[in-house]
């Protein structure tokens, strides 16, 4: 899918409530990460953001610069229902492959399981995630922990090792291994990582 095939697919899953990837709140391993950040002037970009709970926990924390980037406008105006005050121009719809900019923080949930998981489409992640960095800037998230079968459906999943080869040519791991405060429905089935922009 391509474009506005794209943002059709994906505003269709929201309008139909198909969105079981949805916690309703921050994913509790970014939470615990954004809670020991003390440089709140830092720029943060949550791609593929969906109803963007981080993007409203960090605003709630004093934050000021979260930019939220999904392809379908529907989870954008959400969190602007949800939050009023929310800066309008920090509310981007768009392609993530297409985005540009650079940020100090990237926060990854449940973004990289939901594309088509193409060899390609996997590869291009990890370059434009080093695009986007900053020198010393930091790619910190959750990717699902199983491994990708053949006709397999969202969220398409991966191993420690595939992810690792997308994401160690652009970035340095400093931590990949399972998340020890996953939800409880996700325990054993998320890993937690923190990448550097060297």
């Amino acid at each position: 899918m391509q474009g506005i095939e794209l943002e059709t697919y994906w505003s269709n899953r929201y309008v139909n409530q198909q969105t079981g990837w949805d916690i309703g709140a921050p994913s509790t391993p970014l939470k615990m990460y954004i809670d020991q950040i003390r440089d709140k002037d830092i720029n943060i970009l949550i791609p593929g953001a969906g109803n963007a709970y981080e993007a409203e926990y960090l605003f709630e924390q004093g934050f000021k610069n979260v930019m939220v980037l999904d392809i379908s406008e529907i989870p954008l105006q959400a969190l602007k229902k949800r939050i009023a005050n929310f800066p309008g121009e920090n509310l981007m719809q768009g392609d993530f492959f297409k985005h540009t900019g650079t940020y100090d923080l990237i926060l990854e949930q449940t973004f990289f399981c939901s594309f088509e998981p193409t060899n390609y489409n996997r590869h291009a992640y990890g370059k434009k995630m080093g695009e986007l960095l900053k020198a010393g800037g930091k790619l910190v998230g959750v990717w699902f922990n199983h491994p990708l079968v053949e006709d397999a459906k969202r969220p398409f999943g991966g191993t420690r090792e595939e992810y690792l080869g997308y994401l160690t040519p652009h970035l340095k791991a400093r931590i990949f291994d399972t998340c020890r405060n996953s939800i409880p429905t996700r325990q054993g089935k998320e890993i937690f990582g923190i990448f550097t922009k060297e």
